[in-house]
């Protein structure tokens, strides 16, 4: 390992931070602290930034590997902290908005509204008045609570009791959700249970806790989903869809960094996060290259990758091992279809299929998610046609493909049975989609693990939320601080973006962030 002395002397260029990993959480915790004044080089091994947000192209399609569903993006003020971070750092991302997606379950075709009252109507016709007025009094039950966890800033959070510095008199406000803010402290199913006896209102919900962290019900944060239906259940909810997809949220991050002094450099693998007298002090690239750190190192890394980058003596055994052995999700298999399709105006955006309720909303291929973003912005495709992105969320056993090699005839003919649960699906929404297509490429869980460098290609880490929060951003290592899917507050995009910022405003002082968060609007003065 190199010491303090060598690492200075050898390295080649400094920083006052060095943020590992492009994934959404680096972007943001870098253009955050380049932003505060901080000196940020952000190092990607891949050749684009974005990790599960990256978007490719392929004969003219622009194809998207992560994020379908985006919501709070297009009007300010916003609850979103991603859309905070952007107006923090001085960008925007133009949205396309709608307000209805499609579903194919076990119960029918259903077309659903975003909202209270579109979801009540499908809830009456499908169920009957008793189930309707169910899901009203368990809607009247968490608006309280939605409006409790919509009160707290995410981005004033800090470790400890900075958080108060932080809100200033605005924390005095928030004695009186003090109750509230309690009771979303863990899972969000007993909450659901004790209100709900329907089975497909419950089947609903065990959806969208699946959707949103790649758990069940039982295992998913409850303020996570206070957060959801503080979004989607108000008067004029919507869904918005960035214009260009992932990799336009991605550019405006890249662009806020890059405005505030802050550098990005891809094809950059870093191999060791180094470690002195205690303190993270910079980064040795694969390429031998090492780069000093002067306050510290950001390390947007899942909890199974990090600890490989640090030397065995730079950490204790017993948090090194804690990383090893977190509990991952299931991965992906991902489907991208380019095709001629000039008279699909009439199809919703996304479809969301699940097979068989009775099997778990987690089972192999019981559920998919299937996109069509081209029919909001049209320049993702050439004239007349369209670009289709599906995947399995978080339900592809790792086991089936950890022993095949891609390329060979044993891993192509496991990709064509796998994959032919996009083919089932994708016939009860465009039966002539085969006549259409331009271009299919198919993904696995080695292509999730090839592109993202993540741990069995996981959706990230599976901490349930009924035994205690995701870990903290923190680490023993003085200087060495975490973001991303891997840490508080858990896998999506708004906790990764709150992730990030907590990562950034470790190195600042309280007064700092305030400022910017006053001078953002996302703070009153």
């Amino acid at each position: 390992m190199i010491g303090s002395s060598a690492s200075a002397s050898a390295a080649s260029s400094t920083a006052d931070l060095v943020v590992v990993g492009s994934g959404l959480g680096g972007l943001c915790a870098g253009a955050l602290a380049a932003r505060h004044g901080l000196e940020v080089l952000v190092l990607e091994a891949h050749d684009r930034p974005g990790g599960a947000a990256h978007g490719f192209e392929r004969r003219g399609f622009a194809f998207e590997s992560g994020p379908s569903l985006w919501s709070g993006l297009g009007s300010w003020p916003s609850t979103n902290p991603l859309a905070q971070v952007l107006r923090a750092i001085g960008e925007s991302v133009p949205v396309r908005r709608y307000r209805d997606w499609g579903l194919l379950l076990p119960e029918g075709q259903l077309r659903v509204g975003v909202g209270l009252e579109p979801f009540l109507a499908v809830v009456r016709d499908l169920r009957g008045p008793a189930a309707a007025e169910e899901w009203a009094r368990f809607m009247g039950v968490l608006q309280p609570l939605c409006t409790a966890a919509r009160s707290l800033p995410l981005l004033a959070l800090r470790p400890g009791l900075g958080t108060a510095a932080v809100l200033g008199g605005q924390g005095l406000a928030l004695l009186g959700h003090a109750g509230r803010l309690g009771q979303l402290g863990g899972a969000f199913g007993p909450l659901a249970r004790r209100h709900l006896s329907d089975p497909f209102l419950l089947h609903w919900v065990e959806l969208l806790c699946f959707l949103i962290s790649g758990l069940g019900m039982d295992q998913t944060s409850a303020a996570a989903m206070a957060t959801l239906f503080g979004e989607w259940f108000e008067p004029e909810a919507a869904l918005d869809y960035p214009i260009g997809g992932s990799p336009a949220v991605v550019a405006a991050l890249v662009r806020g960094l890059e405005s505030h002094g802050g550098q990005l450099r891809t094809r950059s693998p870093v191999a060791e996060i180094l470690v002195a007298e205690g303190r993270a002090c910079g980064v040795r690239l694969a390429g031998g290259e090492v780069i000093g750190a002067r306050r510290g190192v950001i390390a947007n890394l899942s909890p199974w990758d990090l600890p490989a980058l640090l030397n065995h003596d730079a950490a204790p055994a017993r948090w090194r091992n804690r990383l090893e052995a977190t509990p991952a999700c299931a991965s992906f298999l991902h489907w991208h279809l380019g095709l001629r399709g000039d008279d699909l105006a009439q199809l919703p955006i996304h479809h969301v299929w699940v097979g068989d309720w009775q099997r778990g909303i987690g089972a192999e291929r019981n559920m998919v998610v299937l996109s069509m973003p081209s029919l909001l912005d049209p320049a993702l495709a050439p004239a007349g046609h369209h670009v289709l992105h599906g995947y399995t969320p978080a339900n592809e056993p790792w086991e089936v493909w950890k022993d095949l090699e891609p390329g060979t005839a044993a891993y192509d003919q496991r990709k064509r049975e796998r994959c032919a649960v996009f083919h089932h699906v994708f016939d009860g929404v465009l039966p002539d989609w085969r006549e259409r297509v331009v271009i299919e490429l198919q993904g696995t869980p080695l292509t999730h693990r090839r592109y993202l460098r993540m741990h069995q290609g996981s959706y990230g880490p599976a901490w349930p939320a009924d035994r205690g929060p995701f870990p903290g951003g923190t680490t023993p290592i003085q200087g060495l601080v975490l973001c991303g899917a891997g840490v508080f507050p858990g896998i999506g995009v708004p906790p990764v973006a709150v992730s990030g910022a907590m990562a950034a405003h470790h190195f600042v002082a309280a007064h700092q962030q305030r400022q910017l968060l006053v001078e953002s609007s996302i703070l009153a003065g």
